[in-house]
């Protein structure tokens, strides 16, 4: 009897990646990979690696928890995901983190970029339009998780503090400043005048490579002494930053291990977020055939490139399994305690058990006084780690604080070739649009930035 050359394992939707109609998709096992595998009626078929490690795809169904909903919805259901962004009532996760996109400018002109951004495209949004998008954020969510100022380049817009000084009265739990770090490099004041808005208040740098070659490629200059200079002003303040780097294979996938390496030795650095190229906006210098890279080889790489983890370090993140993974890590004394592995994965899905108290956990704590000095941080009643530790168990820890945590991030944003319609209705990262609308990451992309309005509607309609 004759057999497929793959293990069939699952069904979903997917889209075309040329003309982004909805499409089945078959979801199969081939050499220890999965694949997905897709026919579109015009384009014909298509092949796309979605993980090169079988056995944590098939794990991550065992991290899926019950949905948590927002308190309201932005639009009604007609046309079926990815159509009827957003949110609407077939979502199935809140808004973990939201994106206010305060400007369309950028001071550079990535040759990678999601939004096709640059110093004369668009325009900033006024104040009052930004007020209303951080409005709808909170009639969402009442007390949002994250919320993130964005842009283009967020410290370009003329009414940037007045923004900040708005968010900051707003029932939000934790605000970062997503920024290429040029204005901070520069203007140390500028700098200062941002860590008056801690505690809960964090800077989103990004920060793709120490290589010339590598920063040319992706946005478009050497950036690199601009980044160690944001980093001194920022270490000089303790001000909470991630690093977050671009990742596209073989261009920069090799520096994982040495960014996390660095990031562990910045006083102000509490972790680094690996996000794959989208492919979406501008990608002047990307090979959709050659130049993706899945989260599971991202992941296998941390592993194999940076020794603080082992393999039960790095686990799906259950908001949105297909779509994250995430490490935590304590640093105390110049020594770093790997944290997720002493966790149970059952207690991710049971909110009643989703605590792990510090002082009276007897194997951690015996742990950490086998590693550490003892002592306490003199900001831990003001920024406690209890606040900021999205989807996995929080820590009641009152002699450690926000300076002690340590978190790698795989945040991969799937794409037309990637698209599947369960890890969509997951998404917990979010944009609000011009209409104000709460739209998925991915799918504002795809769908929903001003050029391609048009073409979704023919989509809707075809």
């Amino acid at each position: 009897m004759p057999t497929r050359k793959y293990t069939y394992y699952d069904f979903t939707l997917s889209l075309c990646p040329e003309c982004l109609k909805r499409i089945d998709a078959k979801i199969v096992f081939e050499n220890n990979k999965v694949y997905m595998l897709k026919r579109c009626p015009e384009h014909g078929n298509s092949k796309v690696l979605i993980a090169d490690d079988v056995e944590y795809y098939k794990n991550i169904r065992n991290y899926n928890k019950p949905s948590e909903m927002p308190y309201k919805f932005n639009t009604k259901t007609h046309y079926g995901c990815p159509y009827d962004c957003g949110l609407c009532p077939d979502h199935e996760q809140h808004s973990c983190l939201t994106v206010v996109e305060i400007t369309d400018r950028c001071n550079l002109t990535c040759p990678t970029c999601y939004a096709g951004s640059s110093p004369t495209y668009g325009r900033h949004r006024t104040l009052e339009e930004v007020k209303t998008m951080l409005d709808t954020i909170v009639a969402n969510e009442k007390e949002p998780d994250v919320v993130q100022i964005s842009g283009g380049e967020p410290t370009l817009h003329p009414q940037f503090f007045e923004i900040l000084d708005y968010a900051k009265q707003l029932p939000i739990k934790h605000i970062m400043l997503n920024t290429n770090g040029l204005k901070i490099a520069k203007d140390f004041d500028f700098a200062k005048r941002l860590k008056s808005y801690t505690p809960d208040f964090e800077i989103y740098l990004q920060f793709d490579s120490f290589k010339e070659e590598v920063l040319q490629s992706l946005r478009g200059a050497d950036l690199l002494k601009i980044r160690e200079q944001a980093l001194q002003h920022l270490n000089e303040l303790n001000l909470s930053t991630t690093l977050v780097v671009t990742l596209q294979k073989g261009l920069n996938d090799d520096e994982i291990g040495k960014t996390i390496d660095f990031a562990l030795k910045q006083k102000c650095v509490r972790g680094v977020t690996f996000q794959p190229t989208q492919i979406a906006g501008r990608l002047d210098n990307f090979d959709a055939q050659t130049d993706r890279i899945t989260l599971t080889e991202v992941r296998r790489k941390i592993l194999e490139q940076a020794k603080v983890f082992n393999q039960d370090d790095i686990i799906p993140v259950p908001c949105n399994p297909d779509a994250l993974a995430m490490g935590y890590a304590l640093k105390l004394g110049g020594m770093v305690l790997p944290l997720t592995r002493y966790i149970n994965p059952a207690d991710l899905l049971d909110n009643s058990k989703n605590t792990i108290v510090y002082e009276q956990d007897e194997h951690l704590r015996n742990k950490m006084f086998e590693l550490f000095s003892t002592g306490t941080s003199s900001e831990a009643a003001s920024e406690g780690l209890h606040s900021i530790l999205c989807c996995l168990p929080k820590i009641e820890a009152p002699s450690l604080s926000y300076d002690n945590l340590f978190r790698v991030i795989i945040m991969q944003f799937v794409d037309a070739y990637n698209f599947d319609v369960r890890s969509i209705k997951k998404s917990c990262v979010h944009i609000v649009n011009k209409d104000n609308k709460i739209i998925p990451f991915e799918t504002m992309n795809l769908f929903y930035r001003d050029e391609k309005q048009a073409y979704l509607e023919e989509l809707k309609h075809s």
